[in-house]
């Protein structure tokens, strides 16, 4: 039980990190480049919306990071590292064979995400394109590594992805054991979705229709590095799709520096 304890403590930090990068982000020039927000009063200042802003996620967070230290372990899901680190054993060895597959995964997945976005940007409307562009550039290095790589992971690998695996484990399957195949391939492709139409409000908050087109394209390229992180965690563990998380976004902003 304090072992438990001790990983939502370890798990809820790293999430809350990611949660607290946020406060990095330019969101006064984030908010002038918005057109649903450019040029309108800000009832608030910048640091009290920033602040405002950390209430949802890091609810959910907490709500995440507990679902995942009470079902992982039951349907034989773990994050090797942090378990470790909560029962005082070798955290290095527990990560040595997450390592090569996560920053192998994130180099593929990197990309397949640009791939998929110069294939997909000659269907996609300019102004779509050039705010998205624009957009991208607001977010620094430690918001991406901390919350896309960290907080996302423990969102969506950690917490959706353990309960889907769960609820049909616990309801229909019968026999104990470890969960059938289905119900994990299940859990990774309904969290990859969901992965990928998460980022559908932030695509609308561009100011441009969401077509569909736009639509296919947002939750595809997402859910496709969704796919990834969720058969790394349930092979290797949950750091390894954190590590994959990160180097997808090394991978862009390299990308976007050779670009520029």
């Amino acid at each position: 039980m304090k072992s438990k304890k001790r990983l939502f403590l370890i798990l809820w930090i790293a999430g809350f990190l990611g949660v607290l990068s946020f406060l990095l982000v330019d969101l006064t020039a984030m908010l002038a480049h918005l057109p649903v927000t450019a040029g309108k009063p800000i009832p608030f200042s910048p640091l009290a919306l920033k602040l405002l802003g950390l209430i949802q996620p890091t609810i959910l967070v907490s709500l995440a990071v507990l679902i995942g230290v009470r079902l992982a372990q039951k349907v034989g899901l773990s994050a090797p590292a942090a378990e470790a680190l909560a029962d005082g054993g070798n955290v290095a060895h527990a990560l040595r064979s997450q390592l090569v597959p996560g920053v192998l995964a994130g180099i593929i997945g990197g990309v397949a995400v640009i791939a998929l976005w110069l294939l997909w940007r000659p269907f996609l409307p300019p102004e779509f394109v050039a705010r998205a562009e624009e957009l991208n550039k607001f977010l620094p290095l430690p918001t991406r590594l901390l919350y896309g790589g960290v907080t996302e992971e423990l969102l969506l690998r950690w917490g959706v992805m353990t309960l889907l695996v769960w609820l049909p484990f616990r309801f229909f399957q019968k026999d104990g054991g470890r969960p059938k195949t289905v119900w994990l391939v299940s859990a990774i492709i309904i969290s990859a979705v969901l992965f990928g139409a998460g980022h559908l409000p932030v695509a609308g908050a561009l100011g441009v229709q969401l077509t569909l087109p736009i639509i296919a394209y947002v939750v595809t390229v997402n859910a496709v590095f969704g796919l990834i992180a969720g058969f790394l965690y349930w092979k290797k563990g949950l750091e390894s799709a954190v590590i994959a998380h990160m180097f997808v976004h090394v991978v862009i902003l390299l990308a976007n520096r050779l670009v520029m």
